[in-house]
């Protein structure tokens, strides 16, 4: 990675790199986006979990390529909104989920959040509609309410479902998986669109708690032997392996439409495993990674991520490139030839060159989040550069540094014997955060000791709300 700072010929090198890389690929590709919820680092089958059953994305890997430091955001609607928009939610001060929640005698006084992301955005789908495509979402939003649903930023079919489970298809019936929902929609969409490019992304409510799955999974699951160093809980294992049988689904659409060698799949989770129910059980693990969703410690914020696109995406290859899920409106807008947005900043960059070559590099060398509200942790920020890790706590001001390259476990904070290197990414950090605006917590006049852990009106988006850095 090299310096975000262009002079003229890096960006003519930079533009020529993209076009080069784009034009290798087809012409107008079709584009899925299957998008897991809470999915962790270490929960498939792939990234070497031995208890959770994963064959159909374990075979998108195995076609494909499997990213091992692609990032996102902390919690699910900054993602969501980072997805869409090409740009840090922090520039639209989303950056907790929507609508929030709030801890009234906490030591500092979090940001509103705002309750949908801005209609003056130019989603991707926008871009690509724009270029010919026929675009569809099928599941989770969680960007807003009416007037500000996928229908009104691009996707021509849309349809919003949440949970893991829906209503019955017929009176007195079973209630229905949502996983099977979503593999219905979505075939149908791609054999109603299969002559035409299309844009299509699935949104899955899997795996977010409240945890449930098919007795059948949960049977087969009660009675397989736990893996060592992992919960192993059947319910979680069984809501995995639907999701996974949903991805299948969506790969036996593509390629008995014929389609397959002219269709880029590219699975993401929103953010890390939510390790912690709301009454503490624990249902998953991000280990080697430390932390879990809602903080800023790589299991927050480091997914799993696969791109499959047969002969032109290499089979069986692994990037570790760091990457983010605001590289998916660049990249999707230039694989399909559409036009990039030309009222507004993008913070991502085309991975066109990187999944045709796991060993490209970027014109980027740093990577940012901001996350200034009690979730799992306290409010904080943080940023990447090369192998660096900063973050920077609000409550107290402290910071810790981690060398990911030598510790992913964010084991051993190197304030200490890196002063120099970590005044410099402070200072960095703190500018980006008066570039992009980003708004700040602010000491609370009624902070109570012994009341800061209540939550206020709004509730939580799940798990526990523990206050301390972990």
């Amino acid at each position: 990675m090299k310096s975000q700072s262009m002079k003229p010929l890096a960006l003519l090198i930079l533009l020529s790199s993209l076009l080069i890389g784009a034009s290798s690929f087809s012409a107008q590709p079709n584009l899925i986006l299957i998008l897991a919820d809470d999915l962790g680092y270490a929960d498939l089958g792939c990234y070497g979990n031995t208890f959770n059953e994963t064959p159909n994305i374990d075979r998108l890997a195995a076609e494909g390529m499997r990213f091992t430091q692609f990032y996102a955001g902390p919690v699910c609607s900054p993602t969501r909104c980072n997805l869409q928009s090409g740009q840090d939610q922090a520039r639209f001060g989303i950056t907790q989920h929507i609508p929030g929640h709030k801890r009234p005698f906490a030591r500092l006084s979090d940001p509103v959040v705002p309750q949908q992301m801005p209609l003056e955005v130019e989603t991707f789908a926008e871009c690509l509609g724009k270029a010919g495509y026929a675009t569809g979402y099928f599941g989770k939003w969680h960007l807003g309410g009416t007037g500000f649903s996928p229908a009104d930023q691009g996707w021509q079919t849309a349809e919003e479902i949440k949970g893991n489970t829906q209503p019955a298809a017929d009176k007195g019936g079973l209630p229905q998986r949502t996983t099977d929902v979503l593999a219905c929609k979505a075939g149908e969409f791609i054999h109603a669109h299969k002559d035409k490019p299309f844009l299509l992304q699935i949104s899955h409510g899997a795996v977010h708690i409240p945890l449930s799955t098919t007795p059948e999974l949960k049977k087969k699951y009660d009675h397989k032997p736990p893996m060592p160093g992992y919960p192993s809980q059947p319910e979680y294992a069984g809501l995995t392996e639907e999701l996974d049988q949903s991805v299948g689904r969506v790969v036996e659409a593509v390629e008995k439409a014929g389609i397959a060698d002219n269709t880029l799949i590219l699975f993401l989770s929103d953010n890390g495993g939510l390790e912690h129910e709301q009454g503490g059980r624990v249902v998953t693990s991000n280990k080697p990674l430390r932390g879990e969703k809602g903080t800023l410690y790589e299991g927050g914020i480091r997914i799993p991520a696969i791109a499959r696109w047969p002969g032109k995406v290499p089979a069986g290859s692994q990037c570790s490139t760091p990457l983010i899920t605001m590289d998916v409106l660049p990249t999707f807008v230039a694989l399909g030839g559409a036009v990039m947005p030309a009222r507004q900043p993008c913070d991502g960059l085309s991975l066109a060159a990187v999944l045709r070559d796991p060993v490209s590099t970027l014109m980027r060398d740093t990577l940012y989040w901001h996350l200034p509200h009690y979730h799992h942790s306290t409010p904080a920020s943080a940023m990447r550069q090369d192998d660096w890790k900063l973050i920077e706590f609000f409550e107290d001001g402290s910071l810790e540094l981690y060398h990911l390259k030598d510790d992913p476990g964010e084991q051993k904070n190197l304030v200490g014997t890196e002063s120099t290197r970590t005044k410099s990414m402070h200072a960095t950090l703190q500018a980006w955060r008066k570039q992009v605006k980003a708004l700040m917590p602010v000491p609370n006049p009624n902070y109570d000791p012994a009341k800061a852990d209540q939550l206020g009106k709004g509730g939580e988006e799940g798990g526990r709300n523990r206050r301390k850095k972990q």
